[in-house]
């Protein structure tokens, strides 16, 4: 277990938690990050997790789901005791968790947000989740990423 300096990695070695960093070339003119990081890796999407910021009524919250899903926001707004729940806007996401579109990872974010993680990540004995940057993943366990998170595991993806 290295750290590369994210505050990813940084979170993750002061806590102790086993993780693999997985650096690869990312393509500037690719705006499908997790797809594009599946393929580079070599990995089957259903492990390699995006990390959304959406507003759950008028708070925000933390979305991770497969990046061969998508974000199912009526379940999202149920799992956070919500009526409705949006998308956060992108400047709204960078500014919340310090960290870029296509490299929003959900560990080591700037504030802690409620997270929830889609409850089909619990059947992989690893995962995928950014590491922070844009060509750079780190693989760990689902219930690592619960546990250094405080996440909640639900059924969020479609």
């Amino acid at each position: 277990m290295t750290s590369t300096g994210t505050p990813a990695t940084v979170a993750l070695t002061a806590l102790g938690i086993p993780f693999v960093p997985h650096p690869y070339r990312h393509d500037a003119g690719s705006s499908a990050y997790g797809i594009e990081a599946a393929a580079a890796l070599g990995v089957d999407p259903a492990r390699v997790l995006k990390t959304l910021v959406a507003a759950a009524d008028d708070r925000l919250v933390v979305a991770v789901v497969p990046v061969s899903t998508t974000l199912d926001l009526k379940a999202l707004a149920a799992a956070a005791g919500a009526k409705r729940a949006v998308l956060a806007e992108p400047a709204t996401a960078e500014r919340r968790t310090g960290y870029v579109i296509g490299g929003i990872s959900p560990l080591g974010q700037r504030a802690r947000l409620p997270l929830y993680l889609d409850a089909s990540a619990l059947g992989h004995p690893t995962v995928f989740v950014s590491g922070g940057r844009r060509g750079f993943d780190i693989e760990l366990a689902p219930a690592d990423l619960l546990a250094a998170t405080g996440g909640t595991a639900v059924a969020i993806a479609r």
